[in-house]
């Protein structure tokens, strides 16, 4: 998968970097740890994890 990773704009050193990083095709997303980018990547097809993310409860402003 040539992916362009991107991190959430959440994410910083305030926060421990504790972060995961997401790659997108038309027909995959591939999450993976930030911390420790060379170990495995999680794809998913497009379609289902968007479904996740719908799913997920609203964010809270900080």
């Amino acid at each position: 998968m040539d992916t362009n990773w991107r991190k959430s704009s959440y994410s910083g050193p305030g926060d421990g970097d504790s972060c995961v990083e997401i790659a997108t095709t038309p027909t995959r997303t591939a999450v993976r740890d930030s911390k420790d980018p060379t170990r495995a990547t999680l794809t998913f097809p497009t379609v289902s994890f968007a479904a996740f993310l719908r799913a997920l409860p609203p964010l809270t402003p900080r």
